[in-house]
C-alpha cells in the first residue's frame, strides 16, 4: 500500500503532494490509496512516489533559493513578474497532445511487422523476429514498471503493419526523475536580456536596422537552479502540472528514462532505446512536434501559432534570410544544444561579412595589377625569348610565352595585397574566436548552462552499466560509476594508433593521386592538339582534384563508423567527453584527408625536381613541378575545387536527398493506410505525421562542414582571397537550410543541455594558430612575393629583366645531348648547383617566417588581454545571483533561529506524531473521529512548511522524520 492518509489540513508541498496522487489515482478521495490496478501507469508511479517522501523525509535539503516574493503564501506562483509565462504556458498546453482525461504524449516508439514473410522464414530468422518480440515485450514492461503510461495504436493492412507505442509520465514521474537528473527549472521571471552587437552599433550611427524583427511570443528569461520536490512550491509555476514542466524538460525525462531502461542483462548491454534502435527492434524513437508547421487557413496570428510554427514563420522560411535568428524561440523548442550551434553559425557567418569585403578588395586589386604587372607583360610579349625544357621524358620543348594566360591568372592572387590580407585574416581569427567567447559565455548564462559539464551532466548510461566500480564524485559528493583513468589512457593510445593508421592510408591515396598526376600529365602532353599539350599540367592537375574529392568522400563514411567503435570502447563518463572524444578522431582523419592534396601543393610540389639531365623520380615517375604561373594559382585551383565542390555537393544533397527520401516514406506509409483504413485515409494522427518525417542526424556533420570550411577560410588564405566570399555565400543559404530541416523535414530531437559548443572551439583555435603558420610559409616559399622583393631592392625597382632573373639555363651536358639549350624555373648556375640568390633568398624567407609569426602572435595576445572571455554586464549579473542567494540564507539562519528558540524544549523532549491536521504527544493521539476528512477534537492546525522543513530537515535537530505510513518525527 502506497499512502494511507493524506494530511487533510496541511499547506504548502504536502498538501500538493497529495492532490497530486489522489488526481493519479495513488490517493482515494478520503485519503485511502487507490485500489491495486486501478491505472494502467500507476505501479510504478507509486513506488516513485513513495520513494520520493522517503528520499525527502531523510536526505538534508541543503538548496539555497533566492527569497520568496510577497504572495507566495497566498497560492500565488513564486518569482512571477509578468503573465508572460502563464500565458505561454496555456498556448503550450492548448497545443499538446492529450487532456486532463487522457495523457498528453511526450515520447512516441514505433516498429514496423512484415505480415507477408509468415511461414517463409527460415529459422535464424525466425529466432530473430522471437528474439526482438520478447526484447520489446520485456522493454515495455520494464517502462510500465517505472512508471509510464504506455499506450498502443496499430496500422495493419495485408502486408505489413505499423505499431505506435505512445508513452506519457505521469506527475509523480517527471518530479522524481527531474530531481534525480538534476534538472534546473524557474524560480523568478526577468526580462528578455537578449542584445545583438550589431543591432547595438546601427542604433548608435542612427542607421535604420533591417534585420531586426519582432517575432511574437518571446520567451522570458529566469533566475533557476536545480528542481527540488521539498522546494516545489518555490518554483515559478508549480500551481499547475499541466504546464509546469516544459515540453523540452519532459522529453529529457523520457529520454532518461528509455536510456537506462533494460531489456535484458545489462552486464551484456542489454538496456536502453539506442541498442534497441540499432538492433532494428525499433524502427524509431522520437518525441512528438508542436502540431504542424505551417499555420492554419486564416492566417499567421501570432497569439495561435504554435512554437514550431512561430519557427516556421520567422526563422525556417528563406525569405528571412537577411533577418535575426530567434535564438531564443530556437532554444525552448529544441534545446540549448541545437541552439548553440545555430548561435554559432550566424556569429561565424556575421563576422565572414569584414573578411569577405576585404578578400573580394584584395582580388579586385589582383585583377587591376595583372593589366599593369611589368614581368607579366614580358612573359606575355618574350615570344620566343625563353624556349623553356620539356616536361617530361618524352615531351617536347615549349615556349614560355604559351602559359601567358596562366601567368595572368596567377597575379590574381600572387601580389602585395595578398600579405596584407593574410595577416588581417590571422588577427581576424583572432579576434572572432576571444569574441565568440564572450558570446557564449553569456547565452550559457541566460540559458542556464554554465555549469552544466561539471556539476550537472550525469554518466552515460552505456558508461554507468560497464563500469567496474563506483567512487567519489569530488564535486557532486555522490557515488558514481568509475573507470579506472590508467585504463581509458591505455585505451586512448590504442586507439590513436589506429586512426594514425588511417591517416596513414589517407597519405597513400596522395601518393596514388601525385603518380596519377605525373602520368596523365605524360599522356596528355604527348598529345597532337598544341593546346591541350600547353594546358597538359592543369588537365592533369584538375582531373587530380576530382579523383582526390572522390577519395575524400568514400574515406570519410568508413572512418566516422571506425570512429564510433573506438569511442565506445574508450570508456567515456558523460555525452560530453564521448562526443569531444568523437570529435576529435573524426576531425584529425577528415583534416589529413581533405587538407592533404592542399598542403601538398603549397609546400611540397616543384621543391625535388632536380634539374634537366638530372630530375629526381618516385617509383620511377619523374616529380611534378609547378605550372609557368606558379604553384600558388594551383593551390587556389585545388582549394575552389574541393571547397567550394564539396558546398554545392553537400546543399544539392541536403535539399534533394531529403526530399525524396521523405517522398518515399509518406508515400509508403500512406498507401499502407489506406489499404487498412480507407475511411480514414484524410486524417492523420500525430505520431503518424512524425513518422513519416527523416529522423534527425545530429549536428556532428553541420561542425564539421562549418569547421572545415573555417580551416579553408584561414590557413590557404594567401592562395585565394575569395575564400571568405565563397563561404558567406555558403552560410546564408546554410543557415535557413539547417533551419528548414529542424522545423520540417526532421523528427524533432530530444532536447539536451550544452555549456559550449564543446571540443570544436579548442579546434578551432589550434586551425587559427596553425593559419598564422600556413601562411607565413605560403608567403615566403610558394609566392612570388619575396623573390620580386629582393629583385626590387638589388636590381631593378621597376622589375624590368625580372623574368629572366628567375630562369636557369640547362647544363651543358643537356644542352649537347639535345643539341639546343632550354630554360628552366629555378635559382641555379649552368652546372645544376643552387647559386648565391638562393641562398641569400632562402635566408630572407625563413627570417619572413619567424619575423610574420612573431608579429602576429603577439597581436593576437595583446588582443587576447584586451578583450574580456566574458563580459563585465555578464559577471555582475552572477554576483548579483551569488548576493540574493546569500541573502536567502541569511534569512533562512535569521528563521530557524526564531524557530528554535520558540520551540526547543518541546521538540528535544518529545517525539511527535503528526496524523490528518493533528500534531499530538507521542502515544497520546487525540481522539473524537478517526476519518481524515474529519477534525479530532480541538485540534491545532498543522505547523507551516518552513517549520516542518527545520524540524525535519536541520542538521542540529535530532528529531528525523520517516513516512510509513503517515509522518513520523521521532527524537
Amino acid at each position: 500500500m502506497f499512502l494511507q492518509k493524506c494530511p487533510r489540513a496541511h499547506t504548502g508541498l504536502y498538501k500538493g503532494l497529495c492532490h497530486d496522487a489522489r488526481a493519479l489515482g495513488l490517493l482515494e478521495p478520503g485519503g485511502q490509496s487507490g485500489a491495486a490496478g486501478s491505472h494502467p501507469c500507476l505501479s510504478g508511479a507509486r513506488a516513485l512516489w513513495s520513494g520520493m517522501l522517503r528520499k525527502q523525509a531523510q536526505e538534508e535539503d541543503s538548496t539555497i533559493l533566492i527569497d520568496m516574493a510577497p504572495g507566495v503564501e497566498n497560492g500565488d506562483s513564486y518569482g512571477s513578474t509578468a503573465n508572460t509565462s502563464e500565458l505561454n504556458g496555456q498556448q503550450e498546453a492548448a497545443h499538446r497532445v492529450g487532456s486532463p482525461s487522457k495523457p498528453q504524449i511526450d515520447f512516441v516508439l514505433v516498429w514496423e511487422e512484415d505480415l507477408r514473410l509468415g511461414q517463409q522464414q527460415d529459422s535464424a530468422t525466425r529466432d530473430k523476429t522471437d528474439t526482438h518480440a520478447a526484447w520489446r515485450k520485456t522493454f515495455l514492461d520494464n517502462l510500465r514498471a517505472a512508471g509510464l503510461c504506455v499506450d498502443q495504436h496499430d496500422v495493419q493492412d495485408e502486408a505489413g503493419a505499423v505499431h505506435y507505442v505512445l508513452l506519457s509520465a505521469p506527475w509523480a514521474v517527471l518530479c522524481y526523475y527531474a530531481e534525480d537528473l538534476r534538472l534546473k527549472l524557474p524560480l523568478q521571471e526577468l526580462p528578455n536580456q537578449a542584445s545583438n552587437w550589431s543591432a547595438g552599433l546601427l542604433a548608435w550611427l542612427g542607421i535604420p536596422n533591417i534585420l531586426q524583427e519582432d517575432v511574437p511570443d518571446v520567451p522570458p528569461e529566469y533566475y533557476s537552479c536545480q528542481f527540488k520536490v521539498s522546494k516545489l512550491s518555490r518554483f515559478l509555476g508549480s500551481d499547475n502540472q499541466d504546464t509546469f514542466f516544459a515540453s523540452t524538460k519532459r522529453h529529457q525525462i523520457l529520454f532518461a528514462i528509455l536510456a537506462k531502461t533494460p531489456y535484458g542483462h545489462e552486464k551484456k548491454g542489454l538496456f536502453g532505446i539506442d541498442q534497441l534502435l540499432a538492433e532494428g527492434v525499433f524502427s524509431a524513437a522520437f518525441p512528438l512536434h508542436d502540431g504542424p508547421f505551417r499555420t492554419p487557413p486564416e492566417g499567421p496570428q501570432a497569439p495561435r501559432l504554435t512554437q514550431r510554427q512561430v519557427l516556421f514563420q520567422f526563422w525556417a522560411r528563406w525569405c528571412k534570410w537577411n533577418k535575426y535568428q530567434p535564438l531564443d524561440h530556437a532554444r525552448r523548442y529544441f534545446g540549448e544544444k541545437v541552439a548553440l550551434y545555430f548561435a554559432w553559425l550566424g556569429f561565424y557567418t556575421g563576422w565572414l561579412l569584414p573578411a569577405a569585403a576585404v578578400g573580394t578588395l584584395v582580388f579586385l586589386v589582383g585583377c587591376f595589377l595583372v593589366f599593369s604587372d611589368i614581368p607579366t607583360q614580358e612573359l606575355c610579349n618574350s615570344e620566343e625569348s625563353f624556349e623553356m625544357c620539356p616536361l617530361c621524358l618524352d615531351c617536347p620543348f615549349w615556349l614560355l610565352s604559351s602559359a601567358c594566360t596562366l601567368v595572368r591568372a596567377g597575379r590574381l592572387f600572387d601580389h602585395g595585397g595578398t600579405v596584407f590580407f593574410s595577416m588581417f585574416m590571422a588577427l581576424w581569427a583572432v579576434l572572432f574566436l576571444e569574441y565568440w567567447k564572450r558570446k557564449s559565455a553569456t547565452l550559457a548564462y541566460r540559458w542556464g548552462c554554465s555549469y552544466y559539464e561539471d556539476i550537472e551532466e550525469r554518466p552515460r548510461p552505456q558508461f554507468a552499466a560497464s563500469a567496474p566500480m563506483t567512487a567519489l564524485n569530488p564535486i557532486t559528493g555522490e557515488d558514481e560509476p568509475y573507470f579506472p583513468e590508467r585504463s581509458r589512457v591505455r585505451r586512448v593510445l590504442a586507439g590513436s594508433v589506429v586512426v594514425m593508421m588511417m591517416v596513414a592510408v589517407v597519405v597513400m591515396c596522395l601518393v596514388s593521386i601525385i603518380l596519377y598526376r605525373a602520368i596523365m600529365a605524360i599522356l596528355v602532353s604527348r598529345s597532337d592538339n598544341t593546346l591541350l599539350a600547353a594546358w597538359a599540367s592543369r588537365i592533369a592537375s584538375f582531373t587530380g582534384s576530382v579523383v582526390n574529392l572522390v577519395f575524400i568522400l568514400i574515406l570519410s563514411k568508413i572512418y566516422v563508423a571506425l570512429a564510433h567503435i573506438l569511442t565506445r570502447w574508450e570508456m567515456h563518463r558523460t555525452q560530453t567527453q564521448f562526443e569531444d572524444a568523437f570529435t576529435l578522431k573524426v576531425f584529425i582523419f577528415q583534416f589529413a584527408n581533405l587538407y592533404s592534396s592542399p598542403i601538398y601543393v603549397a609546400f611540397f610540389k616543384g621543391r625535388f625536381v632536380g634539374y634537366p639531365g638530372n630530375y629526381h623520380t618516385l617509383f620511377g615517375v619523374r616529380n611534378e613541378e609547378c605550372a609557368a604561373g606558379g604553384c600558388l594559382i594551383e593551390l587556389a585551383q585545388e582549394l575552389l575545387v574541393i571547397m567550394v565542390g564539396k558546398q554545392v555537393i553537400n546543399n544539392v544533397r541536403e535539399i534533394l536527398v531529403p526530399k525524396l527520401q521523405g517522398w518515399w516514406q509518406k508515400s509508403r506509409l500512406r498507401s499502407k493506410k489506406r489499404k487498412a483504413r480507407p475511411s480514414d485515409a484524410a486524417g492523420q494522427a500525430p505520431w503518424e505525421a512524425d513518422y513519416e518525417l527523416l529522423p534527425c542526424g545530429g549536428l556532428f556533420e553541420e561542425y564539421l562542414e562549418m569547421v572545415l570550411q573555417f580551416g579553408f577560410v584561414t590557413i590557404f588564405v594567401a592562395a585565394c582571397p575569395l575564400a571568405p566570399l565563397f563561404a558567406l555565400l555558403n552560410n546564408w543559404v546554410e543557415v535557413r537550410l539547417d533551419a528548414r530541416k529542424f522545423v520540417c523535414q526532421y523528427r524533432r530531437p530530444v532536447a539536451e543541455r550544452a555549456q559550449d559548443i564543446g571540443i570544436w572551439s579548442h579546434i578551432l583555435a589550434g586551425i587559427a594558430h596553425l593559419a598564422v603558420v600556413s601562411n607565413a610559409f605560403l608567403l615566403a616559399f610558394t609566392s612570388d612575393f619575396l623573390p620580386r622583393a629582393y629583385y626590387r631592392w638589388t636590381r631593378a625597382r621597376d622589375l624590368h629583366g625580372f623574368v629572366n632573373f628567375t630562369l636557369a639555363r640547362a647544363p651543358p651536358a643537356f644542352a649537347s645531348a639535345h643539341n639546343r639549350t632550354c630554360r628552366y624555373q629555378a635559382f641555379r648556375g649552368d652546372d645544376g648547383q643552387y647559386s648565391p640568390t638562393y641562398w641569400n633568398l632562402l635566408a630572407i624567407r625563413l627570417a619572413f617566417v619567424i619575423v610574420f609569426e612573431h608579429v602576429v602572435f603577439s597581436i593576437g595576445r595583446v588582443l587576447d588581454l584586451l578583450v574580456r572571455d566574458i563580459p563585465e554586464s555578464v559577471e555582475v549579473q552572477v554576483k548579483r545571483e551569488y548576493y540574493l542567494a546569500k541573502q536567502a540564507l541569511a534569512e533562512n539562519e535569521v528563521s530557524a533561529g526564531r524557530g528554535k528558540q520558540d520551540g526547543q524544549q518541546e521538540r528535544l523532549q518529545t517525539s511527535c506524531r503528526w496524523r490528518g491536521g493533528t500534531l499530538s504527544q507521542s502515544g497520546s493521539p487525540r481522539d473524537g473521529g478517526g476519518g481524515p476528512g474529519e477534525r479530532q477534537g480541538s485540534a491545532s492546525p498543522p505547523p507551516p512548511i518552513s517549520s516542518l522543513g527545520l524540524l525535519w530537515g536541520h542538521p542540529a535537530c535530532p528529531l528525523k522524520c520517516v513516512f510509513s505510513p503517515t509522518p513520523v518525527c521521532r527524537s
